[in-house]
């Protein structure tokens, strides 16, 4: 009978460890599935994340090429200009030079004829150098209207451009 005693001892010892597991395992099934549903809500915030990260590199390529394309307009209107002022210093210095010999060739005429001395290829210098003055202004008003439509066409350009945006 004491062998049966330590048995009975023994099997509800046995049964007591088998409902420890048991509730051991339940309260993992159910860490399990609170880890489920923690990994599930995880997945989701990663994938939100990852869309809102796709939309972020979209923005930031839209960016970088909007910030390209002005770049390089600019460029090309920088480059524009620059050679629309050479061309403007060029002809003002030209006029400058035409200027200052009318200027001379008119002296020098001018003490020829109080001198009594009349003398044609003074004549002949002055009227060349102020052929040369009128040519020189006419070269002037010339590159001034050429900036008047070069920006003009700028601005139409432009206009365009922020046509066929809006479109």
């Amino acid at each position: 009978m004491s062998h049966i005693t330590e048995l009975h001892s023994r099997i509800a010892n046995a049964l007591n460890r088998i409902g420890t597991g048991l509730e051991a395992l339940d309260q993992g099934a159910d860490a399990k599935a609170a880890d489920g549903a923690e990994v599930e809500a995880l997945r989701t915030q990663l994938e939100e994340e990852r869309t809102t990260n796709a939309q972020l590199e979209e923005r930031v390529r839209t960016i970088k090429e909007t910030q390209d394309t002005t770049v390089e307009r600019l460029t090309v209107e920088v480059e524009r200009l620059t050679e629309q002022l050479a061309s403007q210093e060029d002809t003002v210095a030209r006029l400058a030079r035409a200027n200052a010999e009318l200027r001379s060739n008119n002296s020098e005429l001018r003490q020829a004829i109080s001198d009594g001395v009349a003398e044609p290829h003074l004549v002949n210098k002055a009227m060349m150098a102020e052929l040369e003055a009128l040519r020189v202004a006419h070269g002037a008003d010339r590159a001034e209207v050429d900036a008047v439509l070069g920006e003009l066409h700028a601005m139409i350009d432009a206009a365009e451009g922020k046509e066929s945006e809006d479109a």
